[in-house]
Order: structure tokens, then sequence, then C-alpha cells
């Protein structure tokens, strides 16, 4: 099983991922061993997540939520379309 996922920063930024295991992923960025985008914005919290197929699927969820405005990732973290 793999994941989509959207970190809240301190800095009120998202950080967009994809990973087998949410827990170990979210501890990796918050120790400073995640993304480099990740490591100078700490705490993170994880705010959202989607369950995908395979990799394949997972990255193309990625895709498409990185290509989202601020406001419509807010939107989708908060549960709307």
């Amino acid at each position: 099983m793999w994941y989509v996922y959207i970190l809240e920063c301190a800095d009120h930024t998202f950080y967009t991922g994809i990973t087998t295991n949410l827990d170990e992923r979210l501890r990796e960025h918050n120790e400073g061993n995640g993304a480099r985008y990740t490591r100078g914005r700490r705490p993170l919290r994880l705010v959202y997540s989607e369950d995908a197929r395979d990799r394949s699927e997972a990255q193309s969820h990625e895709y498409r939520i990185k290509q989202l405005s601020r406001k419509e990732k807010s939107r989708l973290i908060a549960g709307g379309s």
C-alpha cells in the first residue's frame, strides 16, 4: 500500500510526498532526514493522506496535488473537492 500525504510546515507552507509508511516518513521529516524542503521548516504536521494501489498511482496523485493552488490544497485538506 502506498500513500500520498501533505504536511503542514511550521511556516504554514505545504509539502506533498509519497510513502509506504506514513508514521516512519513523518518521523524522518521531523528528525531532519526527510526532503530538503522540510529540513528548515520543522516541526511538521500530517494534515492529509490518501491511499494508492501502487507507486505509479501514488505518483500520479502526488503530481495532481502539487498542481493545486494553496486554496485548493486547503479545501482538499478540509475534506472538500
